[in-house]
């Protein structure tokens, strides 16, 4: 038995503060520690099955996927003070994660990057804000903004990901860490190859589009809000 576990690490990040809080997500160091104990975890349960004495003898490779942070200059919307996305909070913490991630063995890091593709996006709180009159326009501030960010060519690698260890049969079982139904067509490909696919979505809701497609689902992390690891979806 061999197994890659796949994961997709915007949405690991996004799921990540329901497990722990949201000072983990500028702290480096304990990001790769629960990414390390997500992998523990998946290992030992499908070696409740396959009783190797040692449950990383299972993994042919984990994979984390990301993007590089946005690292040009910019303005605030409403205050017009400049920002350095280069220098932010959240590209330290991501460059920092990514430099111990390299250092994990048989981890393998695979980073698309983010564009612009618009300037500045209302946030939804402040759109109900103005369409019910409790604000003005004139009221907005650069909190009630967000940065016109997208990934590109992170999905892609997934998928890509996917079919080139279904078709050179490098595994046996993929776990598949995420909440995203785009990977259908390459987890159907997977299934019908022989490979079992294990969705990990981290107690996020799933589609039934994804889920019609999977062998098992399950999660290492205690549901959030309850103690009990064991109890599924």
């Amino acid at each position: 038995m061999r197994v890659a576990i796949l994961i997709d690490g915007g949405f690991f990040l996004r799921r990540l503060p329901s497990f722990t809080d949201r000072s983990v997500l500028s702290n480096p160091e304990r990001a790769d520690t629960e990414i390390g104990r997500l992998i523990d975890g998946h290992l030992q349960q499908i070696n409740t099955v396959e009783c190797a004495d040692n449950p990383y003898s299972l993994l042919y490779r984990c994979f984390f996927y990301d993007a590089y942070p946005y690292d040009k200059r910019g303005l605030y919307p409403v205050s017009k003070r400049t920002i350095d996305y280069a220098k932010s909070d959240v590209a330290s913490f991501r460059l920092g994660l990514f430099e111990r991630l390299r250092g994990r063995p048989n981890l393998a890091l695979r980073l698309g990057e983010v564009h612009r593709e618009r300037q500045w996006i209302i946030t939804e709180r402040a759109q109900n804000d103005l369409l019910s009159g409790r604000r003005a326009v004139t009221d907005l501030n650069d909190a009630d903004f967000v940065p016109g960010f997208r990934q590109k060519a992170v999905d892609m690698r997934i998928g890509i990901d996917i079919t080139t260890i279904t078709l050179k049969k490098q595994a046996d079982t993929i776990v598949l860490v995420t909440g995203d139904s785009d990977f259908v067509p390459a987890a159907k490909l997977a299934r019908r190859e022989g490979v079992r696919i294990v969705l990990d979505p981290l107690w996020q809701r799933v589609s039934h589009d994804l889920f019609e497609h999977i062998d098992q689902i399950y999660c290492p992390f205690p549901r959030p809000g309850r103690s009990n690891p064991t109890q599924q979806f």
